[in-house]
């Protein structure tokens, strides 16, 4: 039985310091920043306390301890012809793709007051990487950070535990393989001494936890729902949610829920035969959990769970679910962008739609909520600020140079965001 939960603390709870953001959805895991007073207005010339370039090409969203921040990068060395044409002739897929010889896998640490970039540590090299999708990247799974130590997670090229104090590999664990098809995009968890993460690929489906000590594998569990029978329909790139203590796993067709000290399957909810390829991480509260069943039949699916051993359907709205960018939660309202830049407030109790409004781009980073505001960040390099409110109302909209393809973080009153080529400070 799922009991009741308290929030924001589902996660982490060592990481309670206000100017910590441990992870990808920050100190909530559900996109809360604990910050007031954020600017609303900016340019690459007002209103930007430091601009730090960035080395190599990544999507993850930075993390942030005490006076460091990290992220994840990849340094990518082109295929010969020969060799893109070879493994190009077994993609099963048709999307565009990135086909690459080597990828060095980095994590930079930048300094949180002055934006230099103080580390710059290889992780993984690996050597003929499969494809990746062109709107994806070798870096897009975001680190985790807990006191005096770093968690990289790049899917099937490895996971690796780095030291922040002496910068030294603790430890890498390369043994756990699925054919992505577009490349990593899971995002690994933290659980007492445990890290999580999905392995849904187009060959094989499965949820592991590794040791934080050592690095190996304590258990993997393969999903056990039914799936569509074509290979393409199987994979995702979804990342877990902990809610007291279970896994809230979305995955294609079916969301699942785990023990996360040993991977026990606990119950599971198939929520259709057209759900895949999502990219996303649910939300919850204390009735209901809510995700996206991304591509196919795209649905936002909200799961009554209070009380009751297995979750069960409680409404479904299928307009303008997001496939890549996860929902907010606040004061009972559910806001989420989908990727054509259509903003959905519906009712957390009903599902039925306060206002669904265009403002404009695309989207594949996630929203965050700070100060009662809602933030968007767009791969045109725009970012939309709106009230987290019924009423829909457009603060401002501010851009950068370059796509924005990972998610905002937020400290205090400054704002960091991350581009295709530079990391963000804004605000004093």
């Amino acid at each position: 039985m799922i009991h009741r939960i308290l929030l924001p603390l589902l996660v982490l709870a060592s990481a309670s310091h206000a100017g910590n953001w441990p992870e990808w959805r920050g100190p909530s895991a559900q996109g809360h920043a604990n910050a007031s007073g954020l600017p609303e207005t900016w340019s690459e010339t007002s209103n930007i306390a430091w601009k730090t370039e960035l080395p190599g090409r990544g999507h993850s969203t930075p993390v942030m301890w005490g006076d460091q921040i990290w992220l994840t990068t990849a340094i990518e060395k082109a295929a010969t012809p020969e060799e893109a044409k070879r493994r190009l002739e077994s993609n099963t897929g048709d999307q565009p793709l990135t086909v690459l010889g080597s990828v060095s896998l980095h994590a930079l640490c930048v300094d949180r007051s002055t934006g230099k970039l103080l580390h710059d540590i290889e992780l993984l090299n690996i050597k003929d990487p499969q494809w990746a999708h062109q709107l994806n990247s070798y870096a897009s799974p975001s680190p985790i950070l807990a006191e005096g130590r770093l968690y990289a997670h790049f899917g099937s090229f490895g996971t690796v535990a780095l030291d922040t104090n002496t910068l030294k590999v603790l430890w890498k664990n390369e043994e756990l393989h699925v054919m992505h098809e577009n490349g990593p995009g899971s995002t690994a968890v933290l659980h007492g001494d445990r890290l999580i993460a999905h392995f849904d690929g187009s060959d094989q489906q499965f949820i592991a936890g590794f040791d934080t000590r050592n690095g190996q594998v304590a258990w993997k569990t393969p999903r056990s729902g039914d799936m569509d029978p074509r290979p393409q329909q199987r994979k995702a790139y979804g990342t877990p949610l902990i809610v007291q203590s279970q896994i809230i796993s979305s995955a294609a067709n079916n969301i699942y829920g785990y023990n996360p000290l040993t991977g026990k399957e606990l119950w599971k909810v198939h929520y259709g035969d057209l759900g895949f390829s999502m990219s996303t991480v649910p939300v919850a509260d204390d009735q209901q959990i809510y995700f996206s069943t991304a591509f196919g039949k795209s649905a936002m699916i909200a799961l009554k769970y209070n009380g009751l051993e297995t979750p069960e359907v409680a409404w479904r709205n299928n307009k303008n679910a997001p496939k890549m960018c996860s929902p907010v939660l606040h004061n009972a309202l559910l806001f989420y962008v989908d990727d054509g830049g259509i903003v959905s407030c519906v009712d957390t109790k009903t599902g039925e739609a306060f206002y669904r409004e265009r403002i404009g781009g695309k989207f594949s980073a996630s929203p965050i909520l700070a100060d009662g505001k809602l933030y968007f960040c767009s791969r045109e390099g725009v970012v939309t600020i709106i009230n987290a409110a019924k009423e829909f109302k457009i603060l401002s909209q501010n851009t950068l140079d370059g796509p924005i393809m990972a998610s905002p973080i937020a400290d205090g009153s400054a704002l960091f965001i991350r581009t295709d080529k530079a990391l963000y400070k804004i605000g004093k």
